[in-house]
């Protein structure tokens, strides 16, 4: 059985959902299908999911909703038009749209997660619905049998009966139609995956059924070396391990989801990144083994929106428990962080900037002044971290040095260096300012010349 999940662009209009439908005709295995919301038609459009969030901001305001309630109908209305369904469907969506719009506000985020999982889920409703008019049988399931996920206020992640409860549907005869993005409580309370989590939906599909290939369909033949958008004709990726993959998602990799590698990689499901546009391309396999190129390097990445906690202490080395407490400042204000490097008498905690807001920032610095005395507290905006991956690094020499000469030559001062313990990836944090020179620097000195 294969499991597949296609993006936002592979399901924004009639005539790309007409391609889906080729590309799981065309292949018996492919059973189960994970879809997102209608994404952009073009560059100047919007996606449903932000006219949905736009829908959910008006009637949390009490504001008029109807005509922004009808522009996503009519979003659909063209989708269906273009496949020659009857308006059945959109009147199913509209009534659909109406019952989340008058639901409980009394928690905004819930709320608004209740309206944005509108997108998928009635896309999926509208995939299966074609299907079965062209002769595919099909059958639309809902997350709610069977994809539980954890409360608030923790970010939403399937809970281990999720696996199981959804284990049945490898046995199915039909066509499976999942939406993606989003799952239920053990109360019933819908919840949604991080932004893109349509990628982690179709990932703990492809683990509960042991797939034997997760088909991951988007707008681009594979996946390259370096963002294309930066760097001019970058390297092409064939073949790349889940750690390789993990750690490229995880710094602006946006073509797959860092989140959505977890259950595909416990049991071992490889991943396939293929192009709905261009389904005949091989793609990129993400793998848990690959056999070893003469190009130690894999990938680079960025990613900005990183702010930096800064504390300073003499002999911090020597008090017991410091880092422990510093680290529950910030748990107590509900942020995770990502790096911690650290000196004698120093520490500095990377942490993403939406978690930042002007409150609890004079909170925390408040707390490590008062409560930890410290020396020095203080609180920076505005950072990248620059990512260098590759399994061929652990037994390269000489290669951080290389990667620090690179960025010296753009003028940008590393604020910061941090290598896993694996050695599959290199960390450097620098102002947002210098991330496209450095990355143009980078590839420069790891790729320029090498064309495997």
């Amino acid at each position: 059985m294969i499991v597949c999940k296609f993006g936002g662009t592979s399901v924004a209009s009639a005539e790309q959902i007409q391609k889906v439908a080729n590309i799981v005709k065309s292949n018996p295995a492919r059973k189960i299908v994970a879809v997102s919301a209608p994404g952009k038609r073009s560059g100047d459009d919007i996606k449903v999911t932000d006219l949905l969030i736009n829908l959910a901001m008006a009637a949390l305001k009490n504001e008029e909703i109807e005509e922004k309630l009808q522009i996503v109908v009519n979003r659909f209305m063209a989708i269906a038009d273009g496949l020659e369904l009857d308006h059945t469907i959109c009147d199913v969506i509209a009534e659909d749209l109406r019952e989340r719009v008058q639901g409980d506000k009394s928690n905004e985020e819930l709320f608004i997660d209740s309206i944005k999982a509108a997108g998928e889920d009635n896309n999926a409703k509208l995939i299966a619905a074609y299907f079965n008019s062209i002769g595919m049988p099909a059958r639309y399931v809902s997350p709610k049998e069977g994809l539980i996920v954890n409360d608030l206020p923790e970010r939403t992640y399937a809970l281990p009966e999720a696996y199981a409860n959804l284990s049945p549907l490898k046995y199915t005869k039909e066509i499976i139609v999942f939406p993606g993005f989003f799952g239920y409580t053990k109360a019933g309370i819908l919840r949604t995956f991080d932004r893109g989590g349509s990628d982690i939906t179709g990932s703990i599909l492809a683990a509960a059924v042991e797939a034997e290939l997760y088909e991951n369909f988007t707008d681009v033949d594979c996946v390259f070396s370096a963002n294309p958008k930066v760097v001019n004709d970058p390297v092409e990726i064939k073949e790349i391990t889940y750690r390789e993959m993990r750690e490229l998602s995880y710094a602006g990799f946006s073509v797959f989801h860092d989140e959505a590698l977890m259950p595909v990689y416990k049991i071992g499901v490889p991943v396939n990144i293929k192009n709905t546009n261009n389904p005949s391309a091989p793609g990129t396999r993400i793998v848990p083994r690959r056999s070893v190129t003469g190009r130690p390097v894999t990938g680079i990445s960025a990613d900005s929106g990183f702010s930096t906690l800064y504390v300073s202490k003499y002999l911090m080395n020597r008090e017991v428990g410091f880092g422990r407490k510093l680290l529950q400042i910030l748990e107590d204000e509900n942020i995770s962080y990502e790096h911690t490097p650290s000196g004698l008498d120093d520490i500095s905690v990377i942490m993403r900037s939406n978690q930042i807001t002007l409150e609890n920032e004079e909170r925390i610095l408040a707390r490590v002044k008062n409560e930890l005395n410290a020396d020095d507290v203080q609180m920076r905006h505005g950072f990248s971290m620059i990512v260098i991956v590759g399994e061929g690094m652990r037994n390269n020499t000489g290669l951080a040095a290389r990667a620090a000469t690179a960025i010296s030559k753009t003028g940008a001062n590393i604020e910061m260096i941090n290598q896993g313990s694996s050695e599959v990836s290199l960390v450097f944090g620098v102002l947002q300012e210098y991330e496209n020179q450095i990355l143009q620097a980078l590839y420069g000195e790891f790729f320029a010349h090498v064309r495997v």
